[in-house]
């Protein structure tokens, strides 16, 4: 884990990054590094992924109920070594289901959880994001993808072989990235800036291939509308209005029916699944006005007729 901020009396924000297995600590810290001027900033490598990888571990103790009670020693370690009663969530993908979990057992010790681009069903997603793909597709006329689809067939998919190269497609479509991105580019840039070295990124790419093989079977069985529908704590949704790789639209739904003190769904309108680095400065700004909303005691609650969206 690495901690950035220089005020140890500014607000605790622990990132949870997504996956599982993914190595998203350079890339926070390369495009969301502003939030450091506000907050005190965790970035945590979840067992198994980026500096956590270790090719001798157990791989049968990479489950969800394992990175959850890693994360309750996580945070219970910073809430003493800082002196915090509660802390703040952010989770990307995979990272929301660890968050929401964990707020749903140990809500005295959030103070709120932004989700975002937060997963519901693995199992429908990859359904979803199929349909999507099928269907633009066709629009755009491209029979070799219409054929390497149906070669793939309907999902689930019981290999993460099949997952991958579903995300490659959905891609290509704007629907993982809203625009293309140089990540070579990136990389190299991160590497200068001292955020990874050049020889950790084979090691961040294996833990990452690692962890999802190990956990593939059982994260299909997760639906996170069974698993939890209601928090005692407040709840941020910033859902990528193109997200096709976990459908925008099946959390919107999600988020209407769950359950929480006070809650805000917040559109991004030229983000697609990676909302923290398709729009970087509109994120850090959102994240910064959530927490200070919660600080200063300004929050709707979602007894009125509807929650605010964006």
């Amino acid at each position: 884990m690495e901690i950035q901020g220089s005020n140890r009396s500014a607000p605790l924000l622990l990132w949870l990054h997504g996956g599982p297995g993914g190595p998203e600590r350079p890339l926070f810290r390369y495009f969301n590094s502003d939030l450091e001027r506000h907050f005190l900033v965790a970035y945590l490598d979840q067992r198994g992924a980026g500096r956590s990888f270790d090719r001798t571990a157990d791989t049968t103790r990479l489950t969800v109920a394992q990175h959850l009670e890693d994360l309750g020693v996580v945070i219970n370690d910073l809430r003493r070594a800082y002196a915090k009663e509660k802390i703040y969530l952010v989770g990307h993908s995979w990272g929301t289901v660890l968050g929401l979990l964990h707020a749903k057992a140990h809500p005295e010790t959030v103070a709120a959880l932004i989700c975002v681009a937060p997963v519901v069903s693995f199992s429908e997603q990859q359904r979803r994001e199929y349909d999507f793909d099928l269907a633009e597709a066709k629009r755009r006329g491209e029979s070799d993808t219409v054929a390497e689809l149906r070669k793939l067939g309907v999902p689930p998919y019981q290999t993460v072989d099949k997952v991958a190269a579903l995300e490659r497609i959905t891609m290509r479509y704007g629907g993982v990235d809203f625009e293309p991105r140089n990540r070579t580019a990136i990389a190299i840039h991160g590497v200068l800036l001292g955020l990874a070295t050049p020889w950790e990124i084979p090691r961040f790419i294996e833990g990452l291939h690692v962890t999802q093989r190990a956990m593939h079977a059982e994260l299909l069985g997760v639906d996170m509308r069974r698993e939890v529908s209601a928090i005692d704590v407040p709840l941020f949704f910033f859902l990528g209005r193109h997200d096709r790789h976990v459908d925008a639209d099946l959390a919107a739904g999600y988020f209407e029916a769950l359950r929480a003190p006070k809650k805000v769904l917040r559109w991004f309108e030229r983000s697609a699944h990676n909302v923290p680095f398709d729009e970087p400065r509109l994120f850090n700004e959102r994240v910064v006005q959530a927490i200070q909303s919660i600080e200063h005691g300004r929050l709707i609650d979602d007894r009125a007729p509807r929650a605010r969206r964006d």
